[in-house]
């Protein structure tokens, strides 16, 4: 023993050696303390709730850069409603970015509403971008949908009957989400313009516009009847009718836009009508004017004619000058016709 006191003395490298170990195998142990501490108390809720969550499992975590105290607590949440989820799946929708708290509440409250909702579906609808708590709300709670929007356009639906008068209707839908159908279903809006198209379709099939206001409920059957919820994520439980207002009577409007234009097309023809006949007319004085003008060229012939016949002795005196006697009488048989014409017409009656 004594010997060996010496040869320690006599190496004092192995003191510092030792002392290095010492350190080294402190700072592990307390590294690993450290770790199982920060630990605990998760592991420990973990144990006790049956989570089945081992520090190895959150040694991974912290090493994979998942925020592993949120999954061990969704974990617990889902293990006390009864669900059963694995811990890869909980850190493979965290790490694909992945809303874990709100997908862990929707399946945790459509168990508790007898609604089958796994979770590859529930992160599936997440990671899609609709908000998967919402949906299975509206699939336990149905809610009502404005149709139409009055914050998007119109405030009614304006449909116009047989007979020609204009309703304006305003109508709630109530729909349940189908959760099935969320991924790759059409939204709100589908709905909303589908069920806009029957109802103007239903006023439009109405014979009279006092037979929609009697029996309102004759437009949601109408409407229910053309499946408008197929390939949407929606299943509409009901369509209400809340309000029809009697607008225009667009048929009458109609007649009389059409009379109007009718009018036009008569007065356009009959303007035509008449500037042809003034165009005729022009044409017919025109006409008369030219035969005038060559009874004047006769009439200056007539001397020539007369001059021709003296040189050639075909003519004789006492032969023209009966012509100029009978000239003169036809002259004056037609001057005293006029006079007495005139006193004819001023004889006449006035009215």
């Amino acid at each position: 023993m004594f010997s060996h006191i010496l040869v320690a003395a006599d190496n004092p490298f192995g003191d510092k050696l030792w002392l290095v170990i010492g350190a080294i195998a402190l700072l592990i142990i307390g590294f690993f303390l450290v770790i199982f501490f920060s630990f605990f108390r998760l592991w420990i809720q973990a144990v006790f709730t049956g989570a089945k969550v081992t520090p190895v499992d959150l040694i991974g975590m912290k090493l994979r850069n998942v925020d592993y105290g949120m999954i061990v607590r969704q974990k617990i949440a889902l293990r006390q409603a009864g669900v059963k989820v694995d811990n890869e799946e909980l850190e493979a929708h965290y790490l694909a970015r992945g809303n874990v708290p709100k997908v862990a509440a929707a399946v945790i409250a459509a168990h508790k509403a007898g609604i089958d909702l796994p979770w590859r579906i529930a992160s599936a609808i997440d990671l899609a971008g609709r908000d998967i708590l919402d949906a299975v709300k509206t699939s336990v709670n149905p809610k009502v949908i404005d149709c139409p929007d009055p914050a998007k356009g119109r405030p009614t639906l304006d449909g116009v009957c047989r007979n020609g008068i204009q309703l304006r209707a305003r109508a709630r839908v109530t729909v349940r989400t189908k959760l099935d159908r969320l991924v790759g279903g059409a939204t709100e809006e589908t709905i909303v313009a589908r069920v806009g198209e029957g109802i103007v379709k239903a006023i439009g099939g109405a014979e009279h516009h006092t037979d929609v206001l009697a029996n309102p409920n004759m437009i949601s059957q109408a409407v229910l009847k053309n499946s408008l919820d197929s390939q949407t994520a929606f299943e509409i439980v009901s369509i209400d009718v809340a309000e029809i207002d009697v607008g225009a009577n667009i048929g009458a409007n109609l007649q009389a836009d059409q009379a109007a234009a009718d009018l036009r097309v008569y007065q356009a023809r009959a303007e035509r009508t008449r500037a042809e006949a003034v165009a005729r007319e022009q044409e017919m004085r025109a006409l008369v004017e030219e035969n005038r003008a060559k009874v004047v060229l006769a009439e200056a012939e007539v001397p020539l004619a007369i001059a021709q016949a003296f040189r050639e002795g075909k003519l004789g005196v006492m032969d023209y000058y009966n012509f100029q006697n009978i000239q003169a009488d036809t002259e004056m048989r037609n001057s005293i016709a006029s006079v007495g014409n005139r006193r004819e017409r001023s004889d006449r009656p006035l009215g």
